[in-house]
Protein backbone atom coordinates (compact mmCIF):
# COMPACT_ATOMS: atom_id res chain seq x y z
CA UNK A 1 0.00 0.00 0.00
CA UNK A 2 1.45 3.57 -0.94
CA UNK A 3 1.23 5.93 1.64
CA UNK A 4 0.88 9.82 1.18
CA UNK A 5 2.79 12.54 3.01
CA UNK A 6 -0.43 12.87 4.89
CA UNK A 7 -0.40 9.26 6.11
CA UNK A 8 3.27 9.89 7.47
CA UNK A 9 2.74 11.95 10.95
CA UNK A 10 5.16 13.02 13.57
CA UNK A 11 3.84 11.64 17.29
CA UNK A 12 3.25 15.33 18.82
CA UNK A 13 0.92 15.95 16.09
CA UNK A 14 -0.62 12.02 16.53
CA UNK A 15 -1.07 12.73 20.16
CA UNK A 16 -2.76 16.28 19.47
CA UNK A 17 -5.25 14.77 17.03
CA UNK A 18 -5.68 11.04 18.01
CA UNK A 19 -9.30 11.25 17.61
CA UNK A 20 -9.34 12.67 14.15
CA UNK A 21 -6.56 10.48 13.03
CA UNK A 22 -8.52 7.05 13.96
CA UNK A 23 -11.83 8.46 12.11
CA UNK A 24 -9.46 8.24 9.28
CA UNK A 25 -8.40 4.92 9.84
CA UNK A 26 -11.74 3.65 10.19
CA UNK A 27 -12.95 4.97 6.70
CA UNK A 28 -9.70 3.34 4.88
CA UNK A 29 -6.47 4.74 5.48
CA UNK A 30 -3.64 3.76 7.72
CA UNK A 31 -1.36 6.08 9.50
CA UNK A 32 2.88 6.46 10.21
CA UNK A 33 3.49 7.72 13.29
CA UNK A 34 7.08 9.34 13.16
CA UNK A 35 9.57 9.97 16.05
CA UNK A 36 12.60 11.98 15.62
CA UNK A 37 11.85 11.82 11.91
CA UNK A 38 11.84 7.63 12.13
CA UNK A 39 9.22 5.42 11.67
CA UNK A 40 8.06 4.64 15.32
CA UNK A 41 4.40 2.76 14.79
CA UNK A 42 1.09 2.90 12.61
CA UNK A 43 -2.20 2.68 12.91
CA UNK A 44 -4.65 0.64 11.20
CA UNK A 45 -8.16 -0.35 11.23
CA UNK A 46 -8.90 -3.32 13.74
CA UNK A 47 -10.50 -5.66 11.34
CA UNK A 48 -7.53 -5.09 9.20
CA UNK A 49 -4.98 -6.12 11.62
CA UNK A 50 -7.29 -8.85 12.26
CA UNK A 51 -7.04 -9.92 8.37
CA UNK A 52 -3.41 -9.62 8.78
CA UNK A 53 -3.29 -12.19 11.88
CA UNK A 54 -5.13 -14.51 9.53
CA UNK A 55 -3.09 -14.54 6.82
CA UNK A 56 -0.30 -14.97 8.67
CA UNK A 57 -2.33 -17.99 10.41
CA UNK A 58 -3.01 -19.23 7.14
CA UNK A 59 0.91 -19.20 5.91
CA UNK A 60 2.18 -20.58 8.74
CA UNK A 61 -0.61 -23.69 8.61
CA UNK A 62 0.28 -24.36 4.59
CA UNK A 63 4.27 -24.11 5.51
CA UNK A 64 3.19 -26.56 8.83
CA UNK A 65 1.38 -28.86 6.30
CA UNK A 66 4.32 -28.80 3.58
CA UNK A 67 1.46 -27.35 1.34
CA UNK A 68 4.61 -26.76 -1.25
CA UNK A 69 5.69 -30.49 -1.54
CA UNK A 70 2.01 -31.47 -1.49
CA UNK A 71 1.13 -29.35 -4.62
CA UNK A 72 4.36 -30.69 -6.15
CA UNK A 73 2.66 -34.22 -5.49
CA UNK A 74 -0.29 -33.38 -6.91
CA UNK A 75 1.21 -32.19 -10.07
CA UNK A 76 3.33 -34.60 -10.79
CA UNK A 77 0.39 -37.35 -10.22
CA UNK A 78 -1.47 -35.73 -12.57
CA UNK A 79 1.69 -35.33 -15.31
CA UNK A 80 2.37 -38.28 -14.80
CA UNK A 81 -1.07 -40.76 -14.51
CA UNK A 82 -3.87 -38.58 -14.53
CA UNK A 83 -3.32 -36.70 -17.87
CA UNK A 84 -1.89 -39.73 -19.59
CA UNK A 85 -5.21 -41.82 -18.69
CA UNK A 86 -7.27 -39.02 -19.93
CA UNK A 87 -5.78 -38.65 -23.38
CA UNK A 88 -6.09 -42.58 -23.22
CA UNK A 89 -9.76 -42.44 -22.29
CA UNK A 90 -10.77 -40.00 -25.06
CA UNK A 91 -8.73 -41.46 -27.75
CA UNK A 92 -10.65 -44.98 -27.01
CA UNK A 93 -13.48 -42.31 -27.24
CA UNK A 94 -12.82 -40.89 -30.33
CA UNK A 95 -12.37 -37.20 -28.81
CA UNK A 96 -9.46 -35.50 -30.75
CA UNK A 97 -6.11 -35.97 -29.56
CA UNK A 98 -4.62 -33.45 -27.75
CA UNK A 99 -1.16 -32.88 -27.05
CA UNK A 100 0.00 -33.14 -23.72
CA UNK A 101 4.04 -32.68 -22.98
CA UNK A 102 5.62 -32.58 -19.13
CA UNK A 103 7.38 -29.38 -18.52
CA UNK A 104 8.01 -29.56 -15.16
CA UNK A 105 11.28 -30.68 -14.01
Amino acid sequence: MAFSASDVIPLLQARANFSELADQVKVGTEKIITKDGESYVAIIDAQRLDYYHQLEDAEAFLIQAQAPKAFDALLDELTDTVIPNLITCCSKRGFPYFEFSKTRQ
